[in-house]
Formats: structure tokens, C-alpha cells, sequence
């Protein structure tokens, strides 16, 4: 849900010899981009006249839409609609984007395009909600959700909008993914192609605001400063709530203690979307009614769900709202593309390397191709876009692979166990007694990626985890060199046998491909190969709150001292582990700052008082009796 460019542009330190490379060699290529945009910014002005309507929905509220239409009236005119909270900007009927639409390809198309703040956001009139709850069974017209006001919007622009062929496209990527989800419960009939792309879903379990319980400090304490300033009426700007400015993100967020600190020192109260989320510490109603996949049922349109294997914000959005939506709506025509991307690197002109991935190709004209594609055949009838119900990247091996099915029917489960000499092992541990043991210390959290760093760090879901395996508050687990290629897909299962000295714990467990020390093969290794050489590169990582163990609901207290199993799911993946390679596995139960702190002890963590952080010794069990493990999907 967080604008990402926002915080690259604002956040991210750079080396200054990285900053002068970029300088010298991609100076050319930003001159060139710029140049593009330019061009294109000449072409939708000279062939696009731009409208401004205050649109009424069914309860009165009016929502600001922009509406570009193209001059060429020799046929009607498919719309393309996007609904964000982010602005329709830039206002004015004389101003123009950059773009329209959801790649550099649309505006050739001639489209009507529609850009609408959604209700509350921006120039828009009513009240916003967070993750604007879905309302089934609409008694009356107070009875309004996205559902509602994305029909209402369509229905009054088939009536007013001349030469429109009567077919709606709906896109989005984040939030706006959210509320192109939100369009397919009840949808209107003009609806025929939509393409949620990273879109918000479950902000307890999986998206933004919390991972599995655990509730992500940094990203939600910058965004919510920019995002939910109070609004007393529409305007076209939102000013942050206060100034912050830290280098240090690690060190700022351990001195600012509690998290019920950052509203008494930053928010005051002024942010209603953060004092929601701190006074919903379970998975109670406010979680529940927000919670879209519930409602994915009775779909009719095309659906192509868009997603990036190192996105940080919303990538179990992309997969649950896809697995929701192919289970709710068996045969219907629902697809799933998940690429190498970060959140929203898709709809970047170029995208062939992530962190120190290389790709070996420009992923991003890929996918842009086959979503002008998916777009055109269902409301253009032109082409015919070249997807399966599945179309993922595999990563380590750089192929796009096509499934009948995701996970993929051919996978089949494959159990890697810790053992004791931190190995990792698909031989189940015969011993009767075995474990490792680590003290988590909240004054001294492990960071969540290597160096200084100021906001976060965008490579962190890529990043080289030797730093963490060199701590002693961090357990390695490692097979031996892999004889072949071995190519995981779907989700991996963890299952973990531990007991704490404390009442509470976070698990954060990480899947890690290490490179070899020396490049393998015959021919000549180049200068990165040797670079990344012993490389921890990681894969996949995902935080369990350890008292949601059994129950989002009702949370439980540990049994200090008493081996307690801990069982939970990262997200898919779709990655081959090279020969040569071996398998890692870390376990930590500190994430910082982009986790905040757990307490160690059974509290209210919101409320949590600095009397409440305790050390905790923990023992991670692999013997006979509790064999720690974790569970993947190997392709034959």
C-alpha cells in the first residue's frame, strides 16, 4: 500500500561510488526516459480532450473523476478506469499526466481513461475508511462499499460519456489493486476485464500493516506521516503530520521504545488510521470486515492478479486474492502472473535486476506486453494474450514458466529437517535429545538488513544474510552442495519445535540459496560471479508472531521452559537452486525495525510498557520428538 517511489526518492542511501556510477552510466538513460515521457505527455495532449465530473453516488456523496477522451470519434471507445486514494492529480481540465493507463502502450489505444479519488480521498466528498469494508446484502442506498460506488461511477458514465463501446477495464496496483478487487463482487455488467496488481487484502495476516500478527513498524510509521492527515474538507494536497528526519532507522526506532510512543511523541492522535490499527492488536471484527477474499464469489468478468516475488508491501495479497477468487469461482476466467518485481516494478519502463539478482532480460516489457494484451482482447477484441492460469518467473534459473494450476499439480512435498551441526537434511532426526539454544535480547534486535540504513532498504527481500548468520542470536541450518538442480514452487510449511524462557516470541524464518565459493561451470567466471562467491542470497522470509501460533482470534501464552510446536506458511515462491548451491535456513525472533519489538512477555503489545521487554533464551528442538522443518514443493 506505501508509495513506493515516494520512499526510494526519499529514504534510500546509496554508496557514493554506487551514486557516481549511476551518474556516469545511466545519466544517458534518464535523459532518454525523460525524453520519452515528454513525448508521450505531447501525444495525450494533442489527442485527448480531459473533462473533470463530481459524480453522484447512490447516497448523495459526490466522487471527483477525470476523464480523458480521445478525439478520434470514428468508433467507440473502450473506458479504462483506475480508483485511487493517492489523487487523480493534476487537477485541472488543462493538465495532463505523463501516462495514462497502466503502461506507456495505452494511450495509443485510444481508450477513455478514468481516474477517480475514491471517496473521502483528496477532491472527492464522504468519509474514507481504511480497506472500505464489503457490504453483501445491500438493504438501502446508505449501504455503500467500493462495490457500490465503482457501479454507480460506470453507470453514470455509459449515460453520459459519448462514443463508449459499453466495456469498463479496471486496474490498479497497491491500494488501487484493493479497489479493483473491490469491483468484483456485484459487478457491473460493462465490467469485463480486471487486473488487481498487488493488491491490499488482509492487512493482519499477510499485507502491509501486519505479517502474520506481527505489525510492521517502519513502513507503517512513514506511511500513515504522509497518508492520514485528518481532512476537514476536499483538497488537493495532504501535508505530513510532523517532521522526522533519522539516517539511522535501526537506532531511531530502539530509542523511540514502545510503539505507543511514536503517537505520544509523532501522531498525537491525529492519525485515525494508526490508532485503529494499535486498538485491533487480534484478528477481531475491524480485521475481519476488511478482509475482501470473503467476498470474491459470483465473478464474472476476465481477472488477471498481478504480483512480484520481492514485493515487500502486498505479495500475499497478490497470491491470496488469486487463490481466494480461482476457489470461490471455479472454471471462471482467472489468471495468476507473479514476475521479479518489488512492489509495483512491473509498470517500470525496465526491470532486469533486483538487489544482486540478474534476470537477463528487461522482466517488466514482458509483462506490460501481455497486460495490453489481456486488456485489448476483452474489451478491444484484437490479439489474444499468451497466459495460462499460471505465468510465473522462476528465479535462479531467469525462465517464465506457464501452469495449469498454482501451486503446480506436478510439485510434490519435500521435507528439509534442522539437525544438530546446523544441518539441514531431508533425513528425519533419529536422536532422542537435541536442540540449539539462542538468547533474543529486545535492546539488541536483529536488523533486518546489513549497514546503516535510513528508511528501509528496498533490497532487504534479496539481500546477502551473511551478516546475520556471523550473530549468535541467529541459528544457521544448512544441507550439503546440491548434486542438481532443484526448483521449488507454492508455499513452504514451517514447522518448529521451541521453547522460551518467556511468555511470548517472534519467528522469523528465512529460505536462503548460498552460492558457491568458487563459480561453477566450464566456462570463465565474469566479475560478478566471483563477486557473489559464498553469496546468501535470500529467497523467501516471514515473521510469526509466536501467540497467534494456534489462533489469529485468541492469542496464547508459551508454557515458559515447555517444547511448544510452531507451525506457519511463507509465502510461495518460485525459484531453482541451482548445482552447486546449497539450501539455507535461518531462525531469528527480531526483525528491526521493520518488525517492531515483541515484548517477550504475554501482553497487549500495543500498550506494552518498557518494563515489559525482557530477555528470552529460546531452543530450537530437532530431535525425534520435535523434528523442526520446514516443508517445500519440488518440481520433477
Amino acid at each position: 500500500m506505501s508509495l513506493e517511489n515516494h520512499k526510494l526518492l526519499s529514504h534510500q542511501l546509496l554508496p557514493m561510488r554506487r551514486i557516481l556510477w549511476l551518474t556516469l552510466c545511466l545519466g544517458p538513460l534518464i535523459a532518454s526516459a525523460q525524453n520519452n515521457a515528454d513525448t508521450l505527455l505531447a501525444f495525450i495532449q494533442a489527442n485527448y480532450t480531459k473533462i473533470e465530473r463530481r459524480i453522484p453516488m447512490r447516497d448523495g456523496v459526490k466522487l471527483f473523476t477525470a476523464i480523458y477522451i480521445p478525439h478520434d470519434t470514428t468508433e467507440d471507445h473502450a473506458f479504462m478506469m483506475m480508483r485511487t486514494p493517492y489523487s487523480c492529480a493534476p487537477y485541472g481540465e488543462n493538465s495532463f499526466p505523463r501516462r495514462l493507463g497502466p503502461s506507456r502502450f495505452f494511450p495509443r489505444e485510444k481508450y477513455i481513461f478514468v481516474v477517480q479519488d475514491v471517496r473521502g480521498r483528496y477532491m472527492s466528498e464522504g468519509q474514507f475508511q481504511e480497506m472500505t469494508p464489503a457490504i453483501d446484502n445491500k438493504r438501502n442506498k446508505k449501504d455503500v462499499d467500493e462495490s457500490s460506488d465503482t457501479y454507480d461511477t460506470i453507470d453514470w458514465l455509459l449515460k453520459n460519456i459519448d462514443h463508449n463501446s459499453g466495456k469498463v477495464g479496471i486496474y490498479g496496483i497497491s491500494y488501487p489493486g484493493f479497489y479493483a478487487s473491490a469491483s468484483l463482487p456485484g459487478a457491473h455488467p460493462a465490467i469485463k476485464a480486471v487486473s488487481p496488481q498487488a493488491p491490499v487484502t488482509d492487512e493482519f495476516v499477510g499485507d502491509d500493516a501486519n505479517h502474520r500478527g506481527a505489525f510492521f513498524l517502519l513502513d507503517n510509521f512513514d506511511f500513515m506521516n504522509f497518508f492520514d492527515h485528518p481532512r476537514p474538507e476536499p483538497w488537493m494536497k495532504y501535508p505530513s503530520m510532523f517532521d522526522v528526519k533519522y539516517d539511522d532507522a535501526y537506532d531511531f526506532f530502539l530509542k523511540l521504545g514502545p510503539v505507543k510512543n511514536a503517537n505520544d511523541l509523532y501522531f498525537k492522535n491525529q492519525s485515525k488510521i494508526w490508532n485503529e490499527y494499535l486498538e485491533h492488536p487480534t484478528y477481531d471484527s475491524y480485521w475481519r470486515a476488511r478482509n475482501i477474499r470473503p467476498h470474491l464469489k459470483g465473478i464474472t468478468p476476465a481477472v488477471l492478479v498481478v504480483g512480484g516475488w520481492f514485493d515487500a508491501e502486498d505479495q500475499f495479497g497478490a497470491l491470496k486474492t488469486f487463490e481466494a477468487a480461482n476457489k470461490q469461482n471455479p472454471g471462471a476466467d482467472i489468471h495468476l502472473l507473479m514476475g521479479p518485481w518489488t512492489h509495483g516494478a512491473w509498470a517500470r519502463g525496465e526491470w532486469s535486476h533486483y538487489a544482486d539478482y540478474a534476470f537477463g532480460a528487461n522482466t517488466s516489457a514482458y509483462f506490460q506486453q501481455l497486460e495490453l494484451d489481456f486488456f485489448n482482447f476483452y474489451l478491444k477484441g484484437t490479439g489474444k494474450p499468451d497466459l495460462d492460469k499460471a505465468t510465473v518467473f522462476v528465479t535462479g534459473s531467469n525462465e517464465w514458466r506457464k501452469f495449469t494450476a498454482w501451486p503446480p499439480d506436478e510439485s510434490t512435498p519435500q521435507t528439509w529437517y534442522m539437525g544438530s551441526s546446523h544441518t539441514l537434511s531431508t533425513d528425519k532426526p533419529m536422536i532422542p535429545s537435541s536442540y540449539d539454544t539462542y538468547v533474543s535480547d529486545p535492546a539488541h534486535p536483529v536488523p533486518y538488513i546489513n549497514g546503516v540504513k535510513s528508511g528501509r532498504d528496498n533490497n532487504y527481500m534479496g539481500a546477502d544474510q551473511r551478516f546475520a548468520a556471523l550473530r549468535p542470536d541467529v541459528l544457521t541450518y544448512t544441507s550439503d552442495v546440491l548434486s542438481s538442480d532443484m526448483t521449488l514452487t507454492g508455499e513452504i510449511d514451517v514447522d518448529l519445535y521451541a521453547s522460551i524462557t518467556g511468555t511470548d516470541a517472534d519467528f522469523i524464518v528465512k529460505v536462503i540459496d548460498v552460492l558457491p565459493l568458487e563459480p561453477q561451470g566450464a566456462a570463465a567466471p565474469s566479475t560478478e560471479e566471483k563477486a557473489l562467491g559464498g553469496y546468501e542470497q535470500l529467497v523467501r522470509a516471514e515473521v510469526m508472531r509466536g501467540k497467534f501460533r494456534k489462533s489469529w482470534e485468541h492469542p496464547e501464552p508459551f508454557d515458559p521452559g515447555s517444547p511448544t510446536r510452531v507451525s506457519f506458511a511463507l509465502n510461495s515462491i518460485a525459484h531453482t537452486f541451482k548445482a552447486g548451491h546449497r539450501l539455507m535456513v535461518q531462525v531469528q525472533s527480531s526483525w528491526f525495525p521493520l518488525v517492531d519489538l515483541n515484548p517477550q512477555t504475554f501482553v497487549d503489545i500495543p500498550q506494552a510498557k518498557p518494563g515489559d521487554f525482557k530477555t528470552a533464551t529460546i531452543k530450537l528442538y530437532h530431535d525425534t520428538k520435535h523434528p523442526s522443518s520446514i516443508t517445500v514443493r519440488k518440481l520433477p
